[in-house]
């Protein structure tokens, strides 16, 4: 067994194909590489590992849920027209479907290594890299819990009504989820998609963002020939600048450019509305 075990592994190698798929084709000819090589290609199975070298900077992202879990899946493709083909987007959907019914939380790789048919998710993906031609990555796996908060989302540039190029998710409470608190939380939503925001709040940011923007304010700063005792009171004010433009609650709201998230949500205080956290993922 040994023998037959490094051979498939041999086959793995040289084609990228499956362990199910270089077992068959070694058995139907005779352990013999080449033809089984040559088996795979015709079945368009073989050379996924070839493509795996290849950039992928298109794609799409998925959103799933049930009553237990809400799902974020990334998918690179190397050309946006692959990813728009009805065949990427069932593979993703079948990704999605696949996660939720697993029911609970795991990682990228943790997916890759589930059983899926007669192999793997992994090989699945090797199978789906030979029939659409293209190199495809896992890229974003992001798995929440339904318990006790609410979400919204909002999908830009869609394909489907659940997948598009740039998807965006809320995390949120409140009191009562009334219609008016449906359409902040997807307005909110599109905020986040349009403005990008790093974090929700200044504390929340990287720290070694921080002290590397301050770095080049203050440099731009001493080489403008502005005095030494004024540096620090404008440092200060181009890092408030910074944190308004970075920081989802400091944002100036894009439905309201005179009001701040902040002020939007205090708004609603009758409705205990909190944003929680928020999830961004876009190609």
């Amino acid at each position: 067994m040994t023998g037959v075990t490094e051979l498939i592994k041999k086959l793995r190698e040289k084609t990228g194909a499956g362990f199910l798929d270089c077992k068959k084709a070694l058995e139907e000819n005779d352990n013999d590489i080449e033809k089984s090589i040559e088996a795979l290609r015709k079945k368009g199975l073989a050379k996924a590992s070839k493509k795996s070298d290849r950039t992928a900077n298109e794609g799409a992202v998925g959103i799933y849920s049930n009553n237990d879990l809400t799902v974020l899946i990334k998918v690179n493709s190397e050309t946006d027209f692959a990813a728009k083909s009805n065949t990427f987007l069932d593979f993703l959907d079948a990704l999605g479907k696949l996660v939720l019914d697993n029911n609970k939380n795991i990682t990228k790789q943790q997916l890759l290594d589930l059983r899926y048919e007669n192999g793997t998710v992994n090989d699945y993906f090797n199978s789906m890299i030979a029939k659409i031609g293209e190199n495809l990555i896992l890229n974003d796996l992001i798995i929440k819990e339904n318990l006790n908060t609410n979400y919204s989302h909002y999908i830009h540039n869609s394909y489907r009504n659940n997948i598009g190029k740039i998807i965006s998710l809320l995390e949120y409470s409140c009191s009562e989820k009334d219609n008016e608190i449906k359409i902040l939380s997807k307005n909110l939503c599109m905020h986040i998609a349009a403005m990008k925001p790093e974090s929700l709040d200044i504390q929340d940011l990287d720290k070694n963002l921080i002290e590397n923007e301050k770095k080049i304010q203050r440099e731009l700063i001493l080489s403008s020939g502005k005095p030494e005792n004024i540096i620090d009171k404008i440092l200060d004010g181009k890092m408030n600048k910074f944190f308004s433009e970075v920081t989802f609650f400091n944002q100036s709201y894009i439905l309201d450019q005179d009001k701040t998230i902040r002020q939007i949500i205090e708004e609603y205080s009758k409705n205990n509305f909190k944003v929680n956290s928020f999830y961004l993922i876009s190609l």
